[in-house]
């Protein structure tokens, strides 16, 4: 749909008429008339009647210049069709543990064998590009907290960050607590009524200034709901010079404390054994905080005021050229005199 932005611009169209109509033209002093002896000569040439065609389009040029003129300042523009959005309202913070033992290789993905991180880093990846409405953003810890992506409707620059993320990145232990306060502190001046942490690791807090209870009673004061998930397979087999044995790869994962965090702030605690699992947290997550709440409508807009401006332009330019044309001629014949004149 084409629009004009500022229609009333064209107000100012008249103007030109009415200080034609509307003032009184000068006087026209009366003085002695200039001969021309090689006024023939200027006539042969069609210098008379080119002047007089000058003047009579010149009114054109002028007065189409400044339509072109108005019309730019109306700035016009294309509306495209109406795109339809979801916004929820909601900020969504996730945070996600780099610290040393995320590198365990207990998950698998088509049947080969991937760290924590990789798998988390699939799951949740899948599980941004549905959050289509939620501001999103990503917390990194390990030895501290650290804001990688603020709050955002950019869903791919997010993903990106999570994507570049690397074991150790933040240091080798896990600052639980710092994680969880750096989200509230995140999240404490936005006056949106939804406010969710994320919070997957598969330790215990071992670093940082804040204890994730301590941490988890300001979450709660700030209205921020907490869902942490434990990540970690129950037993793994290694085999080594002795032969194989099973062990439990997720014995320093501290689960009280996880869901002790999340009771607090009204949130819930889950357990991702492998991928499958962790697979259905992500959708489980979806259901218990659903993604489109309002619906907004977005038209595309494009500027075209540049077109009547480039025309109105391209007009002066040719009015220059045409009346430098012009006196080049009249200069010319000036020049040759009206000696000069006669000999021809």
């Amino acid at each position: 749909m084409f629009e004009f932005s500022s229609p009333a611009a064209f107000l100012v169209l008249p103007l030109p008429w009415l200080y034609r109509f509307l003032l009184r033209p000068a006087m026209i002093e009366q003085r002695a008339a200039l001969r021309v002896p090689f006024f023939n000569e200027l006539k042969n040439h069609g210098v008379g009647s080119r002047g007089h065609d000058f003047r009579s389009w010149r009114l054109g040029f002028l007065l189409l210049v400044w339509t072109l003129l108005v019309t730019a300042s109306a700035r016009p523009r294309w509306v495209g069709e109406p795109i339809q959005q979801g916004v929820s309202g909601r900020d969504l913070l996730m945070a996600v543990d780099l610290s040393g033992s995320m590198e365990e290789k207990d998950f698998l993905i088509d049947e080969l064998p991937v760290d924590r991180l990789t798998a988390a880093k699939a799951v949740a990846g899948q599980f941004i590009e549905r959050r289509f409405g939620d501001r999103i953003g990503l917390i990194l810890f390990g030895d501290q907290a650290y804001l990688q992506a603020p709050l955002t409707f950019d869903r791919k620059t997010v993903l990106t960050f999570l994507k570049e993320a690397a074991i150790g990145l933040a240091g080798e232990q896990t600052a639980i607590g710092d994680a969880i306060g750096l989200a509230v502190k995140r999240l404490a001046a936005n006056p949106a009524d939804q406010r969710v942490l994320i919070l997957l690791t598969d330790g215990a807090n071992t670093a940082g200034q804040v204890p994730p209870i301590k941490a988890a009673e300001l979450a709660r004061k700030q209205s921020l709901k907490i869902y942490t998930i434990g990540i970690g397979a129950d037993e793994m087999v290694i085999r080594d010079f002795f032969g194989a044995r099973r062990v439990n790869p997720s014995a320093a994962l501290d689960e009280d404390t996880l869901r002790e965090v999340a009771d607090r702030t009204g949130g819930r605690y889950f357990r991702a054994r492998d991928i499958g699992e962790l697979e259905n947290i992500y959708l489980l997550l979806d259901q218990l905080e659903p993604v489109e709440k309002d619906q907004q409508f977005y038209r595309s807009r494009q500027a075209l005021f540049h077109w009547p401006l480039g025309l109105a332009l391209g007009l002066v330019i040719l009015f220059a050229l045409i009346r430098l044309n012009v006196g080049n001629t009249v200069l010319a014949l000036v020049s040759r005199g009206p000696s000069q004149t006669g000999q021809g």
